[in-house]
């Protein structure tokens, strides 16, 4: 089970689809893009990085899987093995870094958050997605009676702590005031905090006319209090100085 790094690790990206267009739409819409210096902080297999370099030449990757950086690698430049808790940049160095559905995933997610806050310069924008603990599914399995049960877990994530940490020792999920305690003693605000649901891009494929229906009224409920039960938290934090 230990050697299942997809198990402590998360599956990146390794595909562009529509849920992934969607989040770059998203990111957009609160950042500046054009020309800017950014950083995939847990880039994967760096898909993200691509769709970046179309609007900048200055977009760095950092990842801790050494597989994965080679792989990024081979048709990605300035990729780096590092771990997002100890980056190997600079202070001030980036206008925007992307923290995407990685934070669940490390031994410590404040020193993750401090760092990204480290190299951001004054003015520079924080963008995160994780997991959101009222989402019915836990999305990366539990481990059961020590094995590895992968799957959508129902209800797993409204267990209380004692319980679903004993189920998923390996990811974390977020309520809002949990997510928002990992910046507050930074210097910066945060710029805009929301749910939303997933791309269902899986599900479009098998079966396209349920899919489309199920992405149009979700994506409604991000409008309305049912937002409470998107997949995941989109942040957007500004250092201030």
């Amino acid at each position: 089970m230990a050697a299942d790094k997809t198990i402590t690790l998360g599956h990146p990206s390794y595909i562009w689809r529509a849920g992934q267009e969607r989040r770059l739409r998203l990111i957009q819409q609160y950042t500046q893009l054009e020309n800017a210096t950014i950083l995939d902080d847990g880039c994967g297999v760096g898909v993200y990085v691509a769709r970046f370099r179309a609007f900048s030449s200055e977009v760095y990757g950092v990842d801790i899987d050494p597989e994965r950086v080679r792989e990024a690698s081979e048709h990605l430049p300035n990729i780096r093995q590092a771990s997002v808790e100890a980056l190997p940049y600079p202070d001030r160095m980036f206008d925007v870094v992307l923290s995407h559905e990685v934070l669940e995933h490390v031994p410590n997610d404040r020193a993750a958050v401090s760092e990204a806050h480290r190299v951001l310069k004054p003015g520079g924008r924080l963008v995160v997605f994780v997991p959101n603990r009222w989402y019915p599914f836990e999305t990366h399995g539990i481990i059961w009676r020590g094995k590895y049960h992968f799957g959508n877990i129902p209800l797993v994530n409204y267990l209380p702590d004692v319980w679903r940490n004993k189920l998923c020792p390996h990811v974390r999920a977020y309520t809002g005031r949990g997510l928002c305690a990992l910046f507050a003693e930074l210097d910066g605000h945060i710029v805009l905090r929301r749910r939303i649901y997933a791309g269902y891009d899986n599900i479009i494929a098998r079966h396209p006319g349920y899919g489309h229906v199920l992405r149009s009224v979700t994506y409604a409920f991000e409008h309305t209090p049912l937002q409470v039960f998107g997949l995941s938290h989109f942040l957007v934090y500004q250092r201030d100085s």
